[in-house]
């Protein structure tokens, strides 16, 4: 019970890997509020974890307007707050030469201005508890990806912004980043699905991996829980990868 009594705010909770670090979080003894877009995307996490510590902290973060107003709902609920888990992102493979102003203000704004933005929001609660902020990346912010220009220009923006707020704040907080690779979630599925031949890139997102699977989304959260515990007490702007190998080179 590495959480017990903690106060937690998980973007992105509702679904896939945040979905997964809330349900861990949870487990440990904490409270968890649970970002989403909408009350429907809660409700259904909320069903899947009945009497459970939680919350919902609803709407959009592409704006520093968006991101406060989420990140004000968890800390006055809770009093405070402990851990920031920044997980919410958006993901589509597009050609760069197909690539449209929405479908960069899309991943940019969430990504980017989402993640930096409900950091923002959350330092002085944060500094007040000696919390700390988990930021979920990707690998294509370490290594280019086809398809994934704006996306991996995303993340890569992520990782740094990770770097350059831990050389700010790292006597007040500790800020860290995970960047899985392929994980098995509705996301990638849903990107399967778009490409009319779901099976092969399902097969290929496999064979990405020098251990030839995807990770699970509870191998990401068992990684974003230990950054967030106390035993990564000086564990500060660390970039972890969790993907099997695949940054090693292909």
């Amino acid at each position: 019970m590495r959480f017990a009594g903690k106060r937690v705010l998980v973007t992105g909770g509702a679904r896939g890997i945040g979905a997964a670090t809330a349900a861990a979080f949870l487990r440990e003894g904490a409270v968890v509020a649970i970002g989403a877009r909408t009350q429907q995307s809660f409700d259904a996490f909320a069903a899947e974890h009945r009497g459970a510590r939680i919350m919902p902290a609803l709407g959009e973060i592409g704006t520093q307007k968006q991101a406060a107003t989420v990140v004000a709902q968890a800390v006055t609920a809770f009093g405070g707050l402990d851990v920031l888990v920044n997980s919410a992102g958006y993901f589509a493979e597009v050609k760069v030469e197909d690539v449209d102003q929405a479908h960069w203000n899309q991943t940019m704004d969430t990504n980017v201005a989402g993640t930096f933005f409900c950091s923002q929001a959350a330092l002085p609660a944060l500094k007040a508890s000696h919390g700390n902020i988990v930021n979920v990346a990707s690998d294509a912010g370490i290594i280019g990806y086809p398809l994934g220009a704006v996306y991996s220009a995303s993340k890569a923006a992520v990782v740094n912004m990770t770097r350059a707020m831990v050389l700010e704040l790292a006597q007040q907080i500790r800020i860290n980043c995970v960047c899985p690779g392929n994980v098995d979630t509705d996301m990638i599925r849903q990107a399967a699905e778009a490409t009319g031949d779901p099976a092969t890139y399902l097969k290929a997102a496999h064979e990405r991996s020098p251990m030839k699977r995807m990770a699970r989304p509870s191998e990401v959260a068992d990684a974003i829980l230990y950054l967030a515990s106390t035993d990564a007490g000086f564990v500060n702007g660390a970039i972890l990868s969790i993907d099997g190998g695949g940054v090693c080179g292909f």
